[in-house]
């Protein structure tokens, strides 16, 4: 994991070039060489041909009218072109109607993706052609189906009627590490991504967000997976076609079929790639937001903060580089973060925990607090404006070699820990897993 003192990091569409000060000590983290699958495209029909836990896409779609499948929104870097199509056509096969299937982006709370930003998302303008692709939208009360409440933890249920209705559903995305949730994928492409507004501030509110087991990489005792698996329940049987990705964006592997079944190949697949052991802490942590699409929005870029902290030094300091091209994010996100502006770390937790359901994407802020109990955040961007730049909460630097080499200095100690790829890679503390 050691390297040299000139690092690539991610950045936007490229990479951003980071000179580390000479005399220090780097040690680099980043995945394992994963390679990628030399036939994407023969990966992913022999998946549909072998679901796991499931029967084939074709047989259960023999004589039914309807299906809705679900894929992540611009967000995640999801090769939704390479398998949408074979996904249409065996449901076609078995005799649905084109008219019949819709692609719904899973947008959760985040804006809709349109335009040439949806033609780049679908990645497939036969798939566009052919059959319905829209937003969900969590707002909309109508367009939802009220389930009640979850048994475990009353947590209220309200999905996107489309995918509920449907025939035939599937969820598709991409498995990496998620700060909140433990993995990104399956059953969180249902929940928060087709869920109604209110069902998606409840498990974002502070008795949630303040579990110690709701934290990147970890599965046991999380309320939020424990809760989705709740839902999947009582939805009903759904499909699921999981992908990981390796550090050029290839395809490394994909599954399908039964959407706990599919979710826990791909996380069994990638934990050891994205887990990194690294055997101790750092006075200097320096990361990325993992480059474009993720660094679009400050917002986004509050993951690349929170997965490093088992590895920063009490006292240390954190360095992220996002490019923020789209700025900082919703306006709710944003009257977040001059809330705790305003009111300092203590004062703008003690506003959360008394709340039952969050305010939207105000979440966000208090996940940023979790790197702020702990050291210094700096931020080197380019994509926000002076206004925007105070309300991160955190220190703006212009220069990201300088401000490493100041880092250094203060600490003390001439290690780096250096982190490529951002939030796709948890680096922890202990020396083994």
């Amino acid at each position: 994991m050691s390297g040299s003192n000139r690092i690539d990091i991610a950045y936007g569409r490229d990479k951003l070039v980071v000179n580390l000060p000479p005399n220090c000590e780097p040690t680099i983290i980043r995945k394992p060489s994963m390679p990628k699958i030399p036939n994407p495209v023969g990966a992913v029909f022999d998946a549909l041909a072998n679901p796991m836990g499931a029967s084939r896409l074709k047989d259960a779609a023999a004589g039914k009218r309807s299906a809705c499948i679900l894929i992540c929104d611009i967000t995640r870097p999801v090769p939704n072109k390479l398998f949408l199509r074979p996904m249409i056509e065996e449901l076609i096969e078995a005799g649905m109607p084109l008219d019949g299937i819709t692609v719904l982006v899973a947008t959760g709370l985040h804006r809709p993706n349109e335009g040439d930003e949806l033609r780049e998302l679908v990645g497939d303008d036969w798939v566009l052609k052919n059959v319905r692709v829209e937003n969900h939208f969590a707002r909309d009360d109508a367009a939802h189906v009220d389930l009640g409440v979850t048994p475990g933890r009353g947590v209220p249920l309200k999905l996107d009627r489309r995918f509920v209705e449907a025939d035939i559903r599937i969820a598709t995305g991409l498995v990496e590490p998620h700060f909140m949730a433990g993995w990104s994928g399956g059953r969180k492409v249902i929940a928060p991504g087709v869920a109604h507004e209110d069902t998606i501030r409840t498990l974002h509110s502070a008795r949630f967000m303040e579990d110690p087991h709701a934290i990147q990489c970890n599965l046991v005792s999380n309320p939020l997976h424990e809760e989705q698996l709740e839902i999947v329940k009582i939805v009903g049987d759904v499909w699921a076609l999981n992908t990981v990705l390796n550090e050029e964006r290839d395809l490394v592997f994909v599954s399908f079929g039964d959407i706990l079944d599919s979710h826990t190949a791909a996380v069994d697949f990638v934990r050891p790639a994205a887990v990194i052991p690294v055997g101790r802490k750092f006075k200097t942590v320096v990361t990325s937001s993992a480059g474009y699409p993720l660094d679009g929005t400050y917002y986004q870029t509050i993951k690349g903060m929170v997965t490093p902290i088992d590895i920063l030094e009490p006292g240390g300091t954190l360095l992220i580089a996002a490019t923020c091209s789209e700025g900082f994010g919703s306006r709710d996100f944003r009257a977040a973060q001059d809330k705790l502006v305003a009111l300092g770390q203590s004062a703008f937790l003690n506003t959360l925990t008394a709340k039952r359901i969050a305010e939207v994407d105000e979440w966000q802020t208090e996940m940023q607090l979790k790197p702020m109990r702990i050291g210094k955040i700096c931020l080197y961007t380019e994509g926000l404006d002076a206004d925007e730049r105070v309300a991160t909460g955190v220190d703006i630097v212009e220069d990201l070699d300088a401000a490493i080499s100041d880092a250094v200095a203060a600490s003390g100690d001439p290690a780096i820990a250096v982190i490529p790829e951002g939030p796709y890679v948890v680096p922890v503390s202990a020396e083994t897993l």
